[in-house]
């Protein structure tokens, strides 16, 4: 199996995890500083290929309903145009909670204000990957 690359898309920042070959376990990445659109999904593209990546999984942001929100439609124009420059498959996650379950996490662990905000983005992919991870493993995929 060949690694997947979870992004927790922003609007400033993208948060970054990736798998083990073995589709186990989720590494935090450095979190990507958002500069322009061509700058960012060549750094992606890079970085996908440098780590072996066979599979994008973007965070989905749904409302608490279940339905789109506005953010979800850019993440979803983001995770096409990433695919497409890519070529690597793309699959979106329901990351409903992940960033509040990142902050409390991060809160609770005592670093400053700051540190938080500065980790929060790669915790949240991190658990994002954790939970598709978990699912494919009872699944038996």
């Amino acid at each position: 199996m060949s690694r997947i690359l979870a992004l927790d898309v922003g609007k400033k920042r993208i948060g970054l995890a990736v798998s083990d070959e073995l589709g186990i376990t989720a590494q935090g990445l450095p979190t990507l500083q958002r500069t322009t659109i061509r700058q960012d999904l060549a750094a992606l593209r890079q970085l996908a290929q440098e780590r072996g990546v066979s599979l994008l999984l973007l965070g989905h942001p749904l409302h608490m309903s279940g339905r789109e929100s506005r953010q979800a439609g850019y993440v979803r124009e983001f995770g096409d145009r990433l695919s497409s420059f890519t070529g690597v498959p793309c699959e979106y996650w329901d990351e409903r909670l992940t960033t509040v379950e990142a902050n409390r996490v991060l809160k609770e662990s005592g670093i400053s204000i700051e540190k938080r905000a500065r980790a929060v983005d790669k915790l949240a992919a991190v658990l994002l990957l954790e939970s598709y991870l978990e699912r494919m493993s009872l699944c038996g995929n």
